[in-house]
């Protein structure tokens, strides 16, 4: 089995996540707005209400932190996954769905501890505090400027606990469909054939489709412990998980389940189709 250079996976899937988070960022917006306590509003409403307050540009709030967190994140994703992946492999180089699930934890954890959460946290906070009358920070750095300051080094790493598992669980998910249908979809072309971008494109899109049902609990929770009223409001994520559920019902728990969907059906597709191409690209360079 070929292991991709640990390099070439860094810049493939840098380049890849900054790409997919700027173009769904609006999508992540309405779904973090969505889930936070206090009216329920539906996507359409909150897109009206944002435009007409603040813009086009409103729906962009915490993006740049998404950017930068989501660059890094499936940097280190797909540097992580690859590694555990080449470690899992039998020796026809394949990965059984249940390696390809063990990899794909691995990979979670990794990038939650070094980018998801303090992005994650930080977007969460600046969406947070844009739909006040008058928001205190006023922009990334500022905001992250103030959340140290008032909270030290823990106050962007809130919501830890929840991150890794949600994250743990999206690669478990995402990473065990794209291989296993990936797999599957070479076995029925010519062997060494690449697999065409439009199919890549699919087969990510129905792993983002898969992701999103099966971890969307995991999703409302650690956006609950990362506003800005978490401290007041839960002693830890589990507290979180039981006042949603016995004050606002189980459904809740997939509230925002449709911008949700529409993200990560996109981000599939474009994550893994910009990382396999961009990959091409450095190992045509490498070779030349």
């Amino acid at each position: 089995m070929q292991r991709e250079k640990p390099l070439h996976s860094l810049i493939a899937g840098a380049t890849a996540g900054a790409i997919e988070a700027f173009v769904t960022y609006p999508t992540e917006y309405v779904k973090t707005r969505s889930q936070f306590t206090g009216r329920k509003e539906t996507p359409i409403a909150i897109i009206r209400e944002t435009i007409k307050t603040k813009g086009i540009t409103g729906l962009y709030s915490g993006c740049s932190a998404l950017i930068i967190g989501n660059a890094t994140k499936a940097g280190v994703r797909f540097v992580s996954y690859d590694y555990f992946k080449s470690k899992l492999a039998d020796s026809q180089g394949k990965v059984s769905a249940p390696r390809s699930l063990l990899a794909g934890l691995g990979a979670g954890t990794m990038e939650a501890i070094f980018a998801v959460t303090p992005s994650e946290t930080i977007k969460t906070k600046l969406i947070d505090d844009s739909k006040r009358p008058n928001p205190r920070y006023r922009g990334l750095v500022h905001g992250t400027a103030s959340i140290v300051r008032e909270e030290g080094i823990r106050g962007i790493y809130r919501g830890l606990f929840p991150v890794m598992m949600r994250q743990s669980a999206n690669s478990a998910v995402r990473f065990t469909t794209y291989t296993t249908l990936k797999q599957f979809v070479q076995g029925t072309v010519r062997p060494g054939q690449q697999l065409p971008s439009a199919i890549t494109f699919g087969i990510g899109a129905i792993a983002g489709l898969v992701t999103v049902y099966t971890t969307m609990p995991l999703d409302v929770i650690k956006t609950r412990m990362q506003s800005l009223e978490a401290r007041k409001q839960y002693r830890n994520s589990f507290h979180c998980a039981y006042r949603i559920f016995k004050e606002e019902g189980v459904l809740r728990f997939w509230t925002g389940t449709t911008p949700r969907l529409v993200r990560l059906v996109l981000s599939g597709g474009i994550v893994f189709t910009v990382y396999e191409n961009v990959i091409k690209i450095l190992g045509a360079h490498s070779t030349a």
